[in-house]
């Protein structure tokens, strides 16, 4: 069964050479939200340089990641 809320982390980067490991960290702790129930894949927004949001998206296929940039 599938929560009304759409779990999301935000990843905000005050160091630029950790942006890969935050983005990495993040994305984990979603599959793990998505992985029991087999049913959304992973929307990555990124909406300036320094901050991202990641959440599970039923436009996402099940076991993908996709990035959007907001200008």
């Amino acid at each position: 069964m599938r929560s009304q809320a759409t779990p999301n982390l935000e990843v905000i980067v005050t160091e630029p050479g950790r942006l890969n490991e935050l983005l990495d960290h993040a994305e984990a702790a979603l599959r793990q939200v998505a992985t029991p129930h087999c049913y959304a894949g992973i929307l990555v927004t990124r909406h300036d340089p320094s901050r991202y949001t990641l959440a599970l998206s039923d436009t996402v296929p099940y076991g993908e990641t996709r990035e959007q940039i907001l200008s």
